[in-house]
Parts: structure tokens; sequence; C-alpha cells
């Protein structure tokens, strides 16, 4: 098994020296080209710090980012994106958590960088990249490293409003990806169309996939997302075969038709998580693209992208849910009650806690968040054995694959009933007219609160959730809404939705 993930971009540039590795509007890298500049950068960087060091990348998204996530790993550190699309005061609580040794940006955003990191050491990516690669220098840092050293560091919202920090390390990304690309079967004639934002972990998926394989990972314009029909254009011209995109990214293709514009027809593997798929958009998908795989997958940036997958069944309309299926081999998800037993039998739901190999080492600095959900699994008091507690819920079906039940935390209790907003959800998004929904529980005023795109009239819609659901879970507040407040990792965001309840009505 190799120790680092360089074994992944070094094997491809040995085999495809020639072929595109990463491309964006403004350039393109082969394999060869992308060892040299993340060399060169690296060779750069590592002046600038020691091994086991943060750096922090405050870039546009783009094909030169790629080579500066290498270029760190080649200098011995390790990386974390700074999302230049969040607000100043953010970006800076997450720098001051992350403590980065250097910030690499680019000429572009150095003022802006300068104003908004002036503690910091910052340099540009241009100024980096003139040095020439000291491959020996460059082997005597990596001869030191193992495979359990930081590779990148995701942050993720806190609920103390500190951002959290994952720490993910080299071989939790490996055992991930080796199983990943061979069950997929993603190869080195796979052109991979990125959309996630690089600090959202479903742009790993893409950027070692690709590498691992020798494919081509094509970086897509974050403008395209409000202009669905340049981005089938896009996916067309580009001749795009893979697709690993959040559920939202999926939706706004499926909401606003664009399929019917045009066919990606090179387009084979379909993969999506991050949120429940609505049935209206698959059916879309698959009524257009009825020979590609469809793939759910689940999984938090704890357990390094995901730990189940179901590969959709072309036979099945999937009335019932789409299931987030089995594990991915080399890990274990384990379901386990309020008391801490394990659930293997079929329709009750526990908590979906994993161990294995791709757990992340746990948060930056973060001793209290570690101790709460990297804990010691409750089945073995024999050794020291680290699970992760998602507090998400699961339950297994008939055939033995989990089916997704919600958060712990989204489970409600109104007028004396344990209520699912998942379930509420599922039965809103199944009526005609409703092409995207979500609902929150007011707990001030306890109400439940609907929210939806679609052309649905509000008291239709509630009209026909009566007639499925009982009265107490019916939104006693329905609101149509132009579209869905999104996070940055592509999740509908109910606190800006609780915001808008808080509003004016429609």
């Amino acid at each position: 098994m190799n120790s680092s993930v360089l074994a992944y971009l070094e094997n491809s540039a040995e085999y495809f020296p020639e072929k595109c590795a990463v491309t964006d509007e403004k350039v393109s890298y082969s394999y060869s080209e992308l060892v040299k500049l993340s060399s060169s950068v690296g060779t750069a960087l590592s002046e600038l710090i020691a091994s086991g060091d943060a750096v922090g990348i405050y870039m546009e998204k783009c094909a030169d980012v790629v080579a500066a996530f290498f270029a760190t790993v080649y200098a011995g550190g390790f990386y974390s994106v700074l999302n230049t699309e969040l607000p100043q005061n953010r970006l800076q609580t997450t720098v001051s958590v992350l403590n980065p040794k250097v910030i690499v940006t680019s000429e572009s955003l150095l003022e802006t960088a300068k104003e908004y990191f002036s503690e910091r050491k910052i340099v540009t990516f241009e100024d980096l990249a003139k040095s020439e690669p000291d491959y020996a220098k460059l082997g005597e840092i990596r001869s030191h490293k193992i495979d359990t050293d930081p590779l990148y560091i995701n942050f993720t919202s806190g609920s103390t409003g500190t951002p959290k920090g994952i720490v993910v390390c080299h071989r939790s990304v490996i055992d991930f990806i080796d199983h990943f690309t061979e069950i997929f079967g993603i190869d080195n004639n796979d052109v991979i169309a990125n959309q996630a934002p690089f600090d959202f972990d479903v742009s790993v998926k893409d950027i070692y996939s690709a590498v691992k394989t020798g494919a081509t990972l094509v970086v897509v314009p974050r403008r395209m997302f409000s202009a669905p029909a340049e981005l089938i254009d896009f996916i067309c011209d580009r001749r795009i075969t893979v697709m690993i995109w959040a559920v939202s990214a999926l939706c706004l293709i499926s909401t606003f038709h664009a399929l019917d514009y045009r066919i990606p027809e090179t387009v084979n593997k379909i993969l999506f998580s991050g949120e429940v798929m609505p049935l209206k958009a698959l059916k879309n998908f698959r009524s257009h693209l009825p020979n590609a795989k469809y793939v759910n997958l689940y999984g938090p940036t704890e357990i390094t992208c995901n730990c189940t997958y179901h590969i959709l069944d072309n036979d099945c309309d999937y009335a019932d849910g789409i299931p987030i299926g089995k594990p991915f081999p080399n890990e274990d998800v384990i379901l386990l009650d309020e008391n801490n037993n394990r659930i293997s039998e079929v329709g009750k739901v526990g908590e979906i806690c994993v161990r294995g190999t791709a757990l992340a080492l746990g948060y930056y600095s973060n001793p209290e968040q570690n101790a709460k959900a990297f804990v010691q699994n409750p089945l073995n008091p024999y050794y020291p054995e680290l699970i992760y507690r998602t507090g998400d819920l699961a339950r297994y079906n008939e055939n033995g694959e989990l089916v997704f039940s919600g958060r712990k935390d989204f489970q409600i209790k109104y007028m004396g009933h344990r209520i699912e907003l998942e379930e509420i959800e599922r039965e809103m998004s199944a009526v005609d007219g409703v092409e995207q929904c979500c609902c929150i529980f007011d707990e001030k005023k306890s109400r439940l609160k609907g929210f939806f795109v679609g052309s649905i009239e509000k008291d239709e819609l509630a009209a026909s959730m009566s007639r499925d659901l009982p009265a107490f879970m019916v939104p006693g507040v329905i609101r149509r809404v132009d579209e869905m407040p999104l996070t940055k990792n592509g999740k509908i965001d109910r606190k800006k939705l609780a915001e808008i309840a808080g509003g004016r009505r429609k």
C-alpha cells in the first residue's frame, strides 16, 4: 500500500505522461507537467515551512490549486483551503484555528489576502512556481513522512460558532480511493467533472480518483451553477463521463429542465451525496440517461468522504426512498440504540457509528469535540478502539441495507409525538408540483414550517400532505421560495430558512 498520495500522481505521470491531468477554463496540465509544477512549488514552499506544518490555500478554484495541494505534500506539510467565497470574519476565525505557517494565494487575490490575513506570511503561487525543482531535497523530506501524517484539514461549522477542522491523513484517503475507484470502475478513460468547492470533501473524490487512475479532472466554473444551459453545454463539450456531485447541484439541472435542452450522452456514472435525492430529480435523470450507473453515497467528512454506498437498480422506482446501502470495504458501520447496544433487526432505528481506517484523525486543536465524537467503541471493552458517532439515524431494510432515517437533532417532539422531519420532507417531495422542499421546527413557537420550490399552491400542497400524513405532521406554515438557500457545501441551509420563516410571509 502506498504511504502518500504523491504515489498516485507519480504513477500516473509514469504511465500517462502526456495525458491531461487537470484542466479549467484557462489552463491544462498533463501528468508530467503537474508533477514538475507541483515539485517546483513544493521546493519553494519547503524553504518556508517545516515538515508537519499547515499551509492555507487562498485561491479561486482552478487547476493551479490542485498543483498547490501536491506541492504542499512535497514540502512535507498539509493543506487547508480558505474558500474565497466566505466572509472575512469567517476566514479570519478559521485561520486563527488553523494557524498556518504560510498562506498561498494568487496574484489577483494578493491584496485581499494581505488585508484579511495581515499577521500571516503570504506568498503567491506564481512566485513559488518560478523555482526549479530540487528532487533530492523533496525526496529527503518524503523519506521521513508516514501514511498517518495529515494530508488536509476541512473546516465545518461548529456549535460554538468556531469552525471545526477535520484532520484527514494519507492512509485514510488512499484506503478509501483505492476501493472507491475499483467498485465504480473509474479508470484512465474517464473525464471527471468537479462540481464541489475544494474545501468540501466531495472534491477529494474528484481529485484523487482522477490522479489515482490517470483520468482527467475538469474544474467546472462556479458561475455555471447559476446558468443550467451553459452548464449542460460545458458537460457535453468536455465529454464528461463521471459526475460525483452534491444532490443540490443535480437538482439544479432537473429543476430547470436542462436535460430537455441537451443530453450529455457521454456521462455514464452519476454519484450523489450530501442530502436525500428527490425522486423526481432522479426520475428526470434516469429518463434522459437510462444507461448511466447511479450511486447513492453516504458519509460525513469525519469518515473520509463516504462509508456506505448503494448502486441503484434501474428496475426499481424507489418509492420508499433510496437506501444508503452497505459499507465500503474495510469500514464497519454499526447501528447503536440509546443504550449503546448493537441493532441488527430490520426496521429498528439507531445511530450510525463507524470504525475503520477511513476515520479522520480527529478535530484540529479541539479535544472537547474529539471526546464527544471520536469515542471508545462501547462494544469493545478490551482495548482502545475509536468509533465515530455520526449523529445520523438509520435502519436496516429487508435486504440488509441501511436506510437513512434523519438526524438525531432533526428528530423532534411535537404535540406528544416523536417526529422525523425527514419523513415529512419525503411526503412533501412526492407531491406533484414540488421540485425541492425542506421542513424545520420552530422551537420558540412550537410550529412545523415547510418550504418548497415548485408550481403547486400552498393550500393544495397542505391538502395533499394531509391525505398521507397525520394532522400533527402537516406543517402549520407552508411557504414557497424561489430557490433553496444552500450552505457552502451545497446542502440546504436550514438556518437561513429559519430566518426566512421569521420574516414576512408570502
